[in-house]
């Protein structure tokens, strides 16, 4: 039975607004909603001062959407807006994670405990509960092979001995579920919270899961920040001392939420060797630094090809400009990854390459920046914990 957005429309306009006054939908409160799959998404627009006190008129709004015939599930996001000039509200505290301690390859740290003892002593709190560490792994544009190294990393950090969990963030072209061979959709929890879905031993999250792998997904910045804070903060991620999170790429609304609503410990900025890759690149590069995110590396992906015939190395997209500009700008170089036929196989067929291979040479490149991320992690001690930045737009 097809949804239409006048039906759910005409349910919210039952719901009252602030103060009894009026209806959600005729004060302008409710965003563009969005339906697929029977589920229904869309965000309520309200004072920043009053976003906690009107967390209950979120659920009420929810609770009508789900009486519309035909949808089985709706995700409704209050999203706070803020004067001209206003202060960012104070983030809200945190009980401090449990002490760990460890050695070099093997982590006997308690779950959620962050990788290694500097970065556990200087953290104070975790935005997500449960999360100790948050990166984000990121490109400037399309088409360099970010996801396929998002999830041989997070594979990588869990043979270093990390609970490792994803967030597949490309709300636009997911591709977590393909890549981990994953079908099927979350299962909901008591109360609004979903449980993630497991591969390999790492927990995923992916909006891949709750829609068809063919519908697009046109949304508008309101409805990209309402699912990435859902998908964040109502699943069930349990402990975990690193959740990776796969974004989308460019420097848009889905960048802007993570930075601005959850401590990053640090950005992976993925490019391939040639100048126009490197260009968007810098723009990742700059936009982390602008919200004050450490960057924690650059990768090199297709850095060259090996010819499996004649065992000649070709620099097909030229060589060594990810390493030349994190030596410009003085960021850590993590890596040069090839561009192999093993590393598109096994991720088309679902077991990237680090767990289907993992004494492969192009799994132990992955390996390798792992160890070089959880490192950085460990170096930056207390970066997983910073408060989240402000963003104010002049």
């Amino acid at each position: 039975m097809s949804v239409s957005k006048e039906q759910v429309l005409d349910k919210l306009r039952t719901v009252k607004g602030p103060d009894l006054s009026g209806n959600i939908v005729d004060l302008g409160m409710v965003s563009d909603i969005f339906i697929a799959d029977e589920k229904v998404f869309f965000s309520l627009t309200v004072p920043s001062q009053r976003a906690k006190e009107l967390e209950p008129l979120r659920e009420a709004a929810e609770r009508a959407a789900k009486t519309v015939p035909g949808v089985k599930s709706a995700m409704v996001a209050l999203t706070a807006s803020r004067e001209p000039g206003a202060q960012a509200a104070p983030p809200r505290p945190a009980s401090p994670p449990p002490a760990a301690h460890g050695h070099a390859g093997h982590s006997h740290a308690p779950s959620g405990a962050a990788p290694g003892p500097k970065a556990t002593a200087a953290r104070t709190k975790a935005d997500v509960p449960g999360i100790a560490s948050i990166i984000a792994v990121a490109s400037g544009k399309g088409g360099v092979g970010k996801s396929t190294t998002a999830i041989n990393l997070a594979l990588g950090l869990q043979a270093t001995g990390l609970k490792v969990g994803v967030l597949d963030a490309d709300i636009y072209g997911p591709s977590m579920p393909r890549l981990l061979g994953l079908k099927g959709r979350p299962e909901q929890l008591d109360g609004r919270m979903l449980k993630p879905m497991e591969r390999y031993g790492l927990k995923v999250m992916s909006m891949g899961f709750l829609v068809e792998e063919d519908t697009p997904m046109i949304w508008r910045g309101p409805m990209v920040m309402s699912a990435l804070t859902q998908m964040l903060r109502e699943v069930a991620w349990g402990a975990l001392d690193v959740l990776v999170v796969d974004m989308p790429p460019g420097t848009g609304d889905a960048q802007l939420t993570m930075a601005q609503q959850v401590p990053l410990a640090g950005a992976v900025i993925v490019s391939t060797p040639q100048d126009l890759a490197l260009i968007d690149a810098r723009k990742g590069l700059n936009m982390f630094n602008k919200v004050e995110v450490p960057i924690l590396g650059l990768i090199e992906n297709m850095s060259y090809f090996v010819c499996p015939d004649c065992g000649g190395r070709h620099d097909i997209f030229s060589h060594g400009g990810a390493r030349d500009e994190a030596h410009r700008i003085g960021v850590p170089f993590l890596g040069e990854v090839p561009l192999a036929m093993a590393i598109r196989e096994t991720s088309d067929a679902g077991a990237p390459v680090v767990v289907s291979d993992p004494e492969s040479p192009h799994a132990k490149v992955y390996l390798e920046i792992a160890a070089k991320v959880r490192a950085r992690l460990e170096e930056l001690g207390g970066a997983g914990r910073r408060e989240a930045p402000a963003i104010v737009f002049e």
